[in-house]
This record gives structure tokens, sequence and C-alpha cells, in this order.
């Protein structure tokens, strides 16, 4: 009730920026999935959404709370919005205060309320998001072959695991109602504001349970979901691991196999800076234009919503499409699962393959969490310096028997393309001659300090079946020697 409180407080005073507001909408038992909420404001064609949530970070009492504001368009509001929100949030004298608000949140349709007589008559509707959320995607997916493949004669076994979060009804209705999968191939489907104690987070860390069940060959393909729905961590038959910038590259390389592109084409490929540089092959190999952007998927949005990107992806377990303008996590697991259908071999094949004909990006990062700000920021400006250097180009860093050479070392930079605002100090990047990479950025700057991450894009055309640790390591320690020359003890 508080928070549906902070949303109506909030909403009326939006109107300041967007105009007047007269209808609130809102999922049904108040719980929509993030992609969800995307394709629902498209659909009713709203000014706006609000999302609360503790995203992929534990929830509850004692966890993390945090308020997005996504634009008409469906995608994160840009900065000149939240800032405009911020600015606007300095100002406010007063609100309004409905002491008899008791919304239903249980029963579909429309609720009226008299907010103190200082407004027109607001409404509020509760909409079945799963439902709307399910039709967009029958649009784009072949639902008839998918079932016939999940619950046909010859049907694979699938594991997915929504880890408490809000995806859990639209697994439910989905893959297990409409596509006809068995229930238990889905697992802990019941949203919970703690998340049932867990770090909603997909990864083979706080997957714990999916990658378990797993380990033993019984499921063919799994998939594990983060608290809001939009982050995916795809898994093979024993736990078979695809790395996120490997899955938007496959998807890349087989995005005919769903039908929605075969109508639409494919207008541009794009990845977040830090992502492996897997992609770029497939779009190099097909001629499709590739976008290097910025972290934050309101810059690939920028992108769809000018007619230039159909297909993008981040290294921190998000993929999308043009159908929303969010990272859609069912929708990455129906997209690998139409894959799977028409090409009929293993996830593990269809990555060999994969690496066979591209070569392989061995990718990983490390976080240095809650390092003393100060010490971080000298860091990376000495870094920053060094790499700055006419002579730092060229250099050649040799590690046991391997030699890696510099290309070029830059502070990463973006010019959005569509309206030519400049995006600067996104990440300290240096790449070899082999199309090798080591990155740094310094995000998370609160009160709980700062934290370093480093990312190691390792690329190998010839030993591309070998132990990840292994094929990475001399560039982490290329990477670590970097930091260790201007990290302050």
């Amino acid at each position: 009730k508080i928070h549906l409180k902070l949303i109506i407080c909030w909403t009326i005073k939006l109107k300041e920026i967007f105009g007047a507001v007269g209808r609130l909408i809102i999922g049904h038992h108040g719980i929509m999935s993030t992609p969800a909420i995307s394709c629902v404001i498209r659909k009713y064609k709203a000014i706006g959404g609000i999302i609360l949530t503790a995203s992929h970070n534990p929830g509850g009492p004692e966890g993390d709370f945090g308020i997005k504001f996504n634009t008409a368009n469906g995608g994160p509001a840009k900065e000149a919005v939240t800032n405009k929100i911020f600015q606007i949030s300095r100002t406010i004298e007063e609100f309004a205060i409905c002491p008899g608000l008791h919304v239903d949140l249980t029963t579909l349709g429309k609720q009226t309320f008299d907010l103190e007589n200082k407004f027109k008559p607001f409404t509020v509707e509760i909409v079945d998001s799963v439902e709307s959320y399910a039709n967009l995607l029958r649009n784009i997916f072949d639902f008839a072959a998918l079932k016939e493949f999940l619950s046909g004669e010859n049907h694979i076994k699938i594991r997915l695991d929504s880890m408490h979060g809000v995806l859990g009804p639209y697994v439910k209705r989905i893959v297990c109602e409409e596509l006809g999968c068995p229930v238990n191939s889905a697992i802990n489907c019941v949203p919970m504001e703690d998340f049932g104690g867990q770090h909603p987070d997909p990864n083979l860390t706080y997957a714990a349970d999916l990658v378990d069940s797993m380990r033993d060959g019984q499921y063919d393909f799994g998939a594990a979901f983060d608290g809001d729905g939009d982050r995916n961590m795809i898994l093979g038959k024993h736990g078979f691991f695809v790395s996120p910038p490997d899955s938007v590259a496959v998807i890349a390389d087989n995005i005919f196999c769903i039908p929605y592109f075969q109508h639409t084409g494919v207008r541009g490929f794009a990845r977040s800076m830090p992502t492996s540089s897997a992609l770029d092959r497939v779009a190099k190999a097909t001629k499709i234009e590739l976008y290097e952007t910025p972290t934050g998927w309101k810059f690939f949005g920028n992108l769809m919503d000018a007619g230039r990107l159909s297909l993008c992806g981040e290294e921190s377990f998000g993929t999308g499409g043009d159908h929303i303008r969010e990272k859609d996590g069912l929708w990455a697991v129906l997209a690998w699962l139409s894959i799977l259908a028409t090409r009929r071999k293993s996830v593990e094949d269809i990555l060999k393959d994969h690496w066979l004909k591209y070569g392989r990006n061995y990718f990983t990062r490390y976080d240095y969490e809650n390092v003393d700000i100060d010490a971080a920021c000298e860091m990376m400006e000495d870094l920053e310096i060094m790499i700055s250097d006419k002579s730092f180009v060229k250099q050649r860093f040799a590690v046991e028997d391997k030699i890696y050479q510099v290309e070029k070392a830059d502070n990463f930079e973006y010019t959005d393309p569509v309206d030519s605002t400049i995006t600067r100090n996104q990440g300290l990047r240096i790449i070899f001659s082999d199309g090798s990479r080591i990155i740094y950025r310094l995000s998370g700057t609160g009160s709980d300090g700062a934290t370093v991450r480093i990312y190691i894009d390792s690329y190998e055309k010839e030993q591309i079946f070998e132990d990840t640790q292994v094929q990475y390591l001399n560039l982490i320690i290329s990477g670590l020697r970097l930091q260790s020359v201007t990290s302050p003890q």
C-alpha cells in the first residue's frame, strides 16, 4: 500500500513534465516483469511506467529496493528526463494522500478514486500483463512448432528457474500451459518479496538449484531468470554454460530461425562496449551494421526507435530484440528453443559449430567491490595516463608463451548516431592485434565504496575447445600486472 501511494503521488507530480495523468495501470496482483512493463506501456500508449524493483539483487526489508522510470517507448528514461524528475523532486511542497485508498489488485478491470477533490477522478486499471506479453510473443515465435518440440512425441526436457522473481507466472502460463511442458519443468515460480532468501542473479553462483539439477544430464536445456525477468542464463546438457556474449552471437547467426525476423528483416546488431566482440564477427560475416554502445539499455532503445537495430545484448546476462525496449529473459529462452527446434542439435553442438565458424572469445569479468573511492579513482586516472601515452600503442606484453601487441588504447566514448549526443568516460580499453581486449571500468560509487571491473576478452582462432580458465589466464595476468602498476597500496 505504501508503494502504491508512492506511485500515485509521483504519477501526479509527473504531470508537470508529461501533462495530465488520469489513469494508472497495474499488473494483476501488483506484479509485472520488466519486459511485460515495456510491452504494456507500448500496448496502451502510456506516457511511461514506474518500476519498483530489486532487479537482480537480494530483496526484502533488509535488501535492495529501486525505482526506475520508463518512457513512452517502453525503455529506460534518458538522463535528460531523470535529471528533470530529480529537479522537480527538490521543489515538491505538497502531495495528496488517499486515506481511504483500497485498490483491489486481485480483480481485473477499472477502479476510480477521488484524491481529496484536488484532482480529477483517478482511475486505476488492473490488467492481465501475462496475457498481453504472451500475445506479443505469439507474434514473434512459432508457438505450434515450439509446442511440438517441447511436448511432442520426441520432445526435449527443459528446466527453467524463475528464482522466486516476478517471471514465475509468465513461465507457468506460456511455457507450461501453452507450450505443454510438464509442470516440474519450471522451478521457483512463486514470486516472493525476498526471493525466498535467494540472490536472484542468473549466474553459475546464484542459480545453484538449476546448475545442480542440470549436471546429471536429465535435462537437455536449462535457463534461469533474475528478479524482474529481464536477465537470463542459458545452460545445455550436463550444465554446459553459454556465456552471455556467445548467447547473443549465436542468436544473431541463427536469427532467421525466429519467424519475426523473417518478416521484418534485420536492421542491425549491437552490444555494450564491455561485452565480448563475438557478435562483431557475425555482423561482419553477414554484412549487418554493428553498434558498440555504452552500458545501459537506453542506448539500444534509441537505435531501435530510429529503425537501426534488431538484436542486442550485454555481458551482464541481458539479451533482447526490437519487439520491446528492455532486455527480455523469456524472449531469449524462446529464441534459443527456436534455434534448437530448427537445427535439431544440442546446445553444446551449436556452440561448437559457432566457434569452428568464427573462432572463440573466452570471456570473463572480475569485480573488485567496496574499494575505497579515492584510491579507485586514482588508479583509473593513472591507468588512463599510461595508456594515453603514444608509446603505449604497439607495446608487446609477453606472458608465458603468448605475446600480445597493443593495437589501440583509449577511454571509450560514444556518439549516438541518431541524436549525436556524446557519452564520455565509459571505460578504458586496451585492444590487441589478435582481437583480444582488456577493459577497466569504475562503477557503483555509492556509500559502500566503488566497484572496479576488469573484463577479459581473449580471442582464439585455433584453440577453441580448451579449458576456459587456462585460455584467458595469460590475458588476465597481463591485465592484473597493468592494474598493479597503478594501484595504490
